[in-house]
């Protein structure tokens, strides 16, 4: 898919390269991986473990540095940015998502929420304003004020989709967001968590090994000796 006037990416991965020292192996795990990611779409991240997903996600989000190659959001090669500015456009633009919540314990759902938003510098009112729309919008309105272990797993994994999306970010990236669910809270999470990124009008990069949610994206993109390969998604089952 190329840009058009109407449509530019809003993550691009430019022939990614990393590599890791074992000893006196050199291992290579990303070998010129490109691909574009645009508004609105969810795209499923696919291949076996080991295969670099993980570590292809941690470079999109500017989490780590590639070998070689480019990270360009919104027009601008991050790979040629310092630390501080990425961490501000980490902040701002990107939205993190893990197999295991990672709630924070002490605070409610609704402070969970609201705590990314005030690093942000976004005022209390706003973040509990916020933090109260998107908790609603997935059923946890009656949880506002429960801690993470007085929710479920799937309403912990909610609160954890909210936090992702508090500070409007253009892109998304989610690492087997469903993987430690039962498969009936996994497929209702699933529709919600596409669902609101459909309605919140942001790009999504969804790693995952569950090919029948991968195959109801909007494409799939697999992970090949080190690249990505776009597959079509009535092809996985």
């Amino acid at each position: 898919m190329l840009d058009t006037p109407t449509s530019t990416a809003i993550l691009r991965l430019e022939g990614l390269t990393r590599t890791f020292k074992q000893g006196e192996r050199q291992i290579t795990v990303l070998n010129g991986a490109s691909a574009a990611i645009y508004p609105g779409e969810a795209v499923a991240l696919v291949g076996p473990s080991g295969a670099g997903k993980s570590t292809l996600l941690h470079i999109a989000g500017l989490l780590e540095t590639p070998t070689g190659g480019s990270v360009v959001m919104g027009g601008l090669d991050c790979s040629k940015l310092g630390d501080d500015e990425r961490t501000r456009i980490r902040r701002a633009d990107v939205g993190f998502i893990y197999q295991f919540h990672q709630l924070l314990p002490e605070f409610s759902a609704i402070e969970n929420v609201m705590l990314p938003q005030m690093i942000l510098g976004v005022p209390r009112k706003a973040a509990v304003a916020r933090a109260t729309e998107l908790l609603s919008k997935l059923g946890l309105d009656h949880r506002l004020d429960h801690r993470p272990a007085q929710l479920s797993g799937g309403e912990q994994q909610r609160t954890a989709i909210c936090r992702a999306l508090a500070n409007r970010p253009k892109l998304i990236l989610a690492d087997e967001p469903t993987g430690n669910l039962d498969p009936k809270t996994s497929e209702l999470v699933f529709q919600e968590l596409i669902g609101l990124f459909k309605s919140e009008g942001v790009a999504a990069l969804i790693a995952t090994h569950n090919l029948e949610l991968a195959a109801r994206m909007d494409r799939v993109l697999r992970m090949e000796n080190g690249q990505l390969v776009e597959v079509a998604p009535g092809s996985l089952i």
